[in-house]
């Protein structure tokens, strides 16, 4: 484990301890936990990401096909 020294506003710092004792864990157990989530999170978001990009794209309409209207596409009796 590596140490390291954060600066926190007082309201932030009363919130953690509160939260940390709440949950019965140390202070710096729970925000190595809230980081470690936060690094999964973003890895899993980025992994999609460029499993989302990195797709073939397919074309929903043919070339010379007939675009809708601006009024078949906002027909609310249709979505009713």
């Amino acid at each position: 484990m590596k140490n390291i020294t954060i600066t926190l506003d007082e309201s932030t710092a009363q919130w953690v301890r509160r939260t940390a004792g709440e949950h019965g864990k140390s202070v710096s157990r729970l925000i190595s936990e809230i980081l470690a989530e936060k690094r999964v999170e973003s890895r899993e978001y980025q992994e999609a990401m460029r499993a989302f990009l990195g797709r073939k794209l397919t074309p929903i309409s043919t070339p010379g096909d007939r675009l809708p209207t601006r009024d078949e596409i906002y027909d609310r009796v249709r979505i009713r």
